[in-house]
């Protein structure tokens, strides 16, 4: 679908948020409330934080804002009364923000929790602003048929695959030779390996150049969100899986590099602050102002690089062994992944445990084809089973993970 910036002598772009209260959600609405007149909220929703999600759409004047938690919708209506913003709780309500009225939509839910919204927001054609790699780790070329069929528009609101985005010449896609993302390396970088086994949960939420959630935090210290993201480029760009590469970079300045066939490597720069590539989704295919700190190169001094260590960080591994095997392996990575890091937050496992419990919920479950977004929920629940059962957690299957 073909978008134009909406100049402010307009009418406002009308947005949706999906994770309001979460570190995208946050620095999106951060960008709104700098150019007010330029935006209508039409959704705001999050999982649990009432407090957070109430003060938000008031301050935005949203229409209508989502708990996911159904047992807190009495605590947002509550928080509401009087404010003309429209409460809702629950999955489906969640799924019904996606699919209001809007013509931008941040898909800023972490987790496959995210894949229902999405694809709602996806369904109806519009320009969909991606932050859950998993969504399409987890569907495969589902999702992106369903973005083909609808004529929507997704654009990564990840700094690498942002990055990519601005240099990957999709006229000539033959013409690139390699892409290549860039990770910091995370807390983690020069640990030795027998001293992981002693980390905690706080030293490993630490990351030291970028301010996220946890989950992302974690996946960032075992370079699992590495992993997640090799998978989720070979679906956004036209390249062969071999052709994506990791370095490390852990001045977090280089966001990722495209190479192409003429010796030619363009890369995009700038300082760690993901309103950066928000904004850039925000004003596609324009550019607007943000508050965050100029690159200042003469500062930063130099930029290093070099090859991941996967003894260190066996996560990369099983995630290329998971995207070449293909089939549902990437959904059963993705699905062990997300209970072992809650299990690890929890601390009923060690920091090593959530890469070895991944392998071993891949080694248990044979690959099979996915044919459908049902197929995907049922690799999904027999996925989180089996690692709830290796990471000794009471529980269900997790099917619930991916809302209405």
């Amino acid at each position: 679908m073909s978008v134009s910036w909406q100049r402010p002598d307009e009418a406002p772009r009308r947005v949706s948020i999906l994770g309001a209260t979460g570190s995208i959600g946050c620095s999106t609405l951060d960008l709104i409330s700098r150019a007010p007149e330029r935006y209508e909220v039409e959704a705001l929703t999050a999982y649990s934080n009432v407090e957070l999600l109430a003060r938000q759409a008031k301050a935005v004047g949203a229409k209508f804002a989502v708990i996911g938690d159904a047992d807190l919708y009495g605590e947002l209506k509550t928080a509401l009364a009087g404010s003309g913003v429209e409460p809702a709780a629950g999955s489906a309500a969640v799924a019904e923000a996606a699919a209001r009225p809007s013509e931008w939509v941040m898909a800023g839910i972490v987790g496959a929790a995210g894949l229902a919204p999405t694809l709602a927001a996806v369904r109806r054609g519009a320009v969909v602003a991606l932050a859950n790699k998993e969504c399409l780790v987890c569907t495969g070329e589902l999702l992106l048929e369903e973005v083909r069929r609808s004529g929507a528009t997704l654009l990564p609101v990840d700094s690498e695959h942002n990055a990519i985005f601005q240099v990957f010449d999709f006229e000539r896609p033959e013409t690139v030779e390699q892409i290549i993302l860039t990770a910091s390396g995370g807390p983690f970088l020069h640990t030795e390996p027998a001293d992981l086994e002693q980390v905690t949960p706080e030293q490993a939420v630490a990351h030291p150049n970028w301010d996220m959630g946890a989950k992302i935090s974690i996946d960032s210290a075992t370079m699992m969100n590495k992993g997640l993201e090799l998978i989720e480029a070979y679906r956004l760009f036209p390249i062969a899986a071999g052709k994506v590469q990791v370095l490390v970079h852990p001045q977090s300045v280089v966001h990722s590099m495209v190479a192409y066939v003429d010796g030619a490597v363009l890369a995009q720069l700038g300082a760690p602050d993901m309103r950066t590539p928000i904004a850039y989704t925000l004003a596609w295919p324009d550019r607007i102002a943000t508050p965050a700190k100029r690159l200042d190169l003469a500062a930063v001094g130099k930029l290093t690089f070099f090859a991941p260590d996967e003894t260190r960080f066996p996560a990369l591994r099983l995630a290329r062994e998971a995207l070449a095997a293909g089939g549902s392996a990437p959904t059963v990575l993705n699905a062990a992944n997300e209970v072992a890091v809650h299990a690890f937050l929890e601390r009923r496992i060690g920091f090593v445990d959530i890469v070895r419990t991944v392998e071993r919920v891949l080694e248990r479950m044979p690959t099979q084809p996915i044919e459908s977004l049902e197929s995907v929920r049922d690799v999904d629940g027999q996925a989180r089973a089996v690692a709830f059962g290796l990471t000794g957690a009471a529980g269900g299957s997790g099917r619930a993970s991916f809302g209405a």
